[in-house]
């Protein structure tokens, strides 16, 4: 029977399976078939359990060190996980001996990613993202969604997030979220975030958030929502050039310099070979 090395990661909660695309192509697994095989190891029951998948292959940007393709869980292929990066960072980390700054080439261009704490198998990293790549597409009530109150932004940080801001979280988001994920303004879906905003004296805003990812469903935290709900923040002035985020999974930091910044954990669980049936 085939099988595949595999590690898994974590990023507060956020968890991914990382593979490397030469060893899939060894055992007969091309493009067409990387989705199923996505739904398959991810599964929680009959695979490994995960919320995406991250395939690593050699980048064609002479800068990067390596490129990830991301697939959900669902199969659907992503362009981007802020978390899922952070997990690869860790992965090169320790199987690569990447140097403390390097650059990941994803579907949604180059993230330079600096090691800030390395304490095997636990792992902080700092992903920068061109501000010039993260946009505010409009600010808006949506269909259905309009009943939740408060501020809609629909911005896009290397993927879509749609922000909805919120007084309190415990109301049935998980109901919300594919909803809106389906909402006809997305034609090719969304993620969505709800956000609660507190000061309480904090040196940096906290940004409490609930996490409807495209493809994977209720996660414990996305880095890309955390971007996506900080960059809403500051245009609404909310924030200003910096916050504290705060998921079911664990705390992640955003702030503006030299681009948008996301800095959070990352922390290999396990390692492994999986059996293709």
């Amino acid at each position: 029977m085939p099988a595949v090395r595999f590690t898994k990661a974590h990023g507060a909660g956020n968890d991914f399976v990382i593979v490397e695309r030469c060893e899939l192509s060894e055992i007969g697994i091309g493009a067409e078939a990387l989705p199923d095989f996505a739904t398959k190891i991810c599964d929680r029951r009959y695979g490994v359990g995960a919320d995406g998948l991250e395939v690593v292959s050699p980048a064609s940007d002479p800068q990067a060190i390596a490129r990830l393709h991301l697939w959900n869980s669902d199969g659907s292929e992503a362009e981007i996980s802020g978390n899922g990066t952070r997990c690869v960072a860790a992965y090169l980390s320790e199987v690569r001996d990447a140097p403390d700054r390097f650059a990941i080439e994803t579907a949604a261009g180059l993230r330079e990613i600096e090691r800030t704490l390395a304490s095997a198998p636990r792992y902080e990293f700092r992903m920068t993202t061109a501000e010039s790549e993260c946009k505010v597409l409009a600010a808006m009530p949506t269909g259905e969604g309009a009943k939740l109150g408060g501020e809609m932004t629909a911005v896009h940080v290397g993927n879509p997030q749609f922000v909805v801001r919120v007084e309190r979280l415990d109301f049935d988001w998980q109901t919300w979220g594919p909803i809106l994920e389906r909402d006809p303004r997305f034609p090719e879906g969304t993620n969505v975030s709800f956000v609660t905003v507190s000061h309480r004296g904090r040196q940096a805003p906290t940004l409490e958030v609930r996490f409807w990812e495209r493809g994977a469903g209720a996660t414990l935290s996305s880095g890309t929502g955390s971007l996506g709900a900080a960059l809403a923040a500051r245009h609404h002035g909310w924030i200003t050039d910096r916050a504290r985020i705060l998921t079911e999974g664990g705390e992640m930091y955003v702030d503006w310099e030299a681009g948008m910044r996301l800095t959070g954990p990352a922390v290999i669980v396990s390692r492994g070979s999986y059996e293709i049936e």
